[in-house]
């Protein structure tokens, strides 16, 4: 997992190295001890392929290992996390224009934009948020 995390920065020139590859390993075995990680196997018992990092209704990271993305992982990963959650609540960098579109694509809603200030990358970023239909159908007026 943490692999995958460094593998992200790497492909993306616009994201600066804030972390070593030994401290993305420890901030993945911080998510796992929390019991936050969600993992995805390419088969029982074979690589971990992808993770999703939830505490409640907040994600704290989506990967995809490289050679893995577009292959529907990332959306399974999401759609387990929607089952267990009734809304669910992210932040990924406006730069980072495939995530926008992937969240997007599954039915987040922008909800508020940062100037960088908040996240230690110091980058803008977008707060995304997505609610299950049932739960905003609940929440409308005359329902």
């Amino acid at each position: 997992m943490g692999a995958m995390m460094s593998a992200a920065v790497a492909a993306r020139a616009w994201k600066p190295r804030l972390h070593s590859a030994a401290e993305d390993i420890a901030h993945a075995d911080l998510l796992i001890a929390r019991g936050w990680v969600t993992v995805a196997e390419a088969a029982e018992g074979g690589p971990v392929t992808g993770f999703l990092a939830r505490e409640g209704s907040y994600v704290h990271a989506l990967f995809i290992a490289p050679g893995w993305q577009r292959r529907g992982i990332g959306r399974a990963l999401m759609a387990h996390a929607k089952a267990e959650s009734p809304a669910l609540d992210l932040w990924t960098f406006a730069a980072n224009t495939a995530a926008r579109r992937f969240y997007e694509g599954t039915g987040f809603a922008e909800i508020e934009r940062g100037d960088g200030s908040d996240n230690e990358e110091g980058l803008p970023d977008i707060h995304y948020r997505w609610i299950a239909p049932a739960s905003a159908a609940a929440k409308e007026p005359g329902s």
